[in-house]
């Protein structure tokens, strides 16, 4: 279960406790004009006594979203279970035949719509089959009002519980949608900081450097790059998360496109959960690491994402110095596990694979297979 939300559902919580007053009220009232439908009187006061010292401690304890948990809600609902049966002997017999009301009267809905609240429309089932065998065991006999009065305590338990969750989750999203209001204006005023300030100061360093010539040259390729990178940055437009937690892998990897790094995804976004995208494209930032770290000086790199349904692939490749044979295990060997761990590694935790190969002279090419069932599963298992 989510952590309780301030507005609707606290709301909720406090008429049930208006709710639960009400009822003992109600059902001490009604006591008053049925004493002489029974033979105990003084102990019937004591069981409502009870009841209402309970709803005064429950009034208490459920204004804590700590508080609103199975053990509690089931104490309440055996509580409730044993005020119906605790009617039996306190009744005539001829109280008992006619049909008279049980002592807590309709109070005994109040714990089901807890646990409906809590766990949801249909958790008010079980509830309300409990309140019902109380019922029986309180008759004897299972009789058309008995029925009767156990399908209205479903039906109020069930019908709150399924408006709160519509007011639950209509509440979620407005705080997203609300969030990412704010998001986004925030992330348009650094836009301008940014463009007026950073940009510029790249803009002019690029410049300066290409007429200077020599390592003023290198410089002014390195600002550039990071000109391309915060112009991407600033300018991309905000996606929101779709409500599955899905998102584009597509995104993540046009993210990582530089002067030197190209990248072509298809047009349709390539849906993944968010776990598993983020691993890919991590997997993606460190074979590009790789590529700036040892495809040589101007070397290019490439990346290619494609899906075809049941398996989305990602190709790495750059036109640098390459490598030749034995090249990785002579770096596993020697205690340098990037490629190891930071690739391989992570599709394989995915369920997926990588393979790495080289030639000198001719660039590295890495490509990184995820079966989507695969990526299905793991999603499911790291839901919460």
């Amino acid at each position: 279960m989510d952590a309780a939300l301030p507005g609707y559902e606290e709301q909720w919580w406090r008429a049930l406790a208006v709710f639960r007053t009400f009822s003992v009220l109600y059902a001490a009232t009604l006591y008053a004009f049925a004493r002489d439908d029974y033979e105990h009187v003084t102990a019937g006061w004591l069981v409502l006594a009870g009841l209402a010292l309970w709803t005064a401690l429950t009034f208490a304890w459920y204004r804590r979203p700590g508080a609103r948990r199975w053990p509690l809600l089931t104490v309440d609902l055996l509580l409730a279970a044993a005020a119906v049966v605790a009617t039996r002997p306190l009744q005539l017999e001829s109280a008992v035949e006619r049909g008279a009301q049980t002592l807590p009267v309709f109070w005994v809905v109040a714990p089901v719509i807890g646990w409906a609240l809590v766990y949801g429309w249909a958790a008010a089932l079980p509830a309300s089959v409990v309140i019902g065998l109380a019922n029986v065991a309180e008759r004897g006999a299972v009789t058309p009002p008995l029925l009767h009065n156990t399908a209205l305590v479903l039906i109020a338990g069930a019908t709150v519980g399924y408006v709160c969750g519509l007011a639950r989750r209509s509440e979620r999203r407005l705080a997203a949608a609300l969030r990412a209001q704010a998001a986004a204006q925030e992330r348009d005023r650094l836009a301008r900081v940014v463009h007026d300030g950073v940009l510029q100061v790249l803009t002019y360093v690029t410049r300066r450097g290409r007429e200077l010539g020599g390592d003023a040259a290198e410089l002014a390729g390195l600002a550039a790059e990071q000109e391309v990178a915060l112009r991407a940055l600033i300018t991309a437009e905000p996606q929101p998360a779709p409500s599955s937690g899905r998102v584009d892998l597509g995104e993540l990897l046009q993210a990582q496109a530089t002067p030197r790094v190209s990248v072509a995804v298809p047009a349709a976004p390539v849906r993944l959960s968010a776990r598993v995208a983020d691993e890919l494209a991590a997997a993606v930032a460190a074979a590009l690491d790789n590529v700036a770290r040892h495809a040589g000086p101007g070397a290019r790199a490439f990346v290619l994402l494609d899906d075809d349904g049941c398996e989305v692939t990602v190709v790495v490749r750059d036109d640098g110095a390459g490598f030749g044979p034995g090249r990785l295990e002579a770096a596993r060997s020697e205690g340098r596990l990037g490629v190891a761990r930071s690739v391989v590694g992570r599709l394989g935790a995915l369920g997926g694979s990588a393979v790495v190969t080289g030639t000198p002279g001719d660039g590295v090419e890495v490509t990184l297979r995820l079966p989507r069932r695969t990526a299905a599963v793991l999603a499911r298992r790291s839901a919460p």
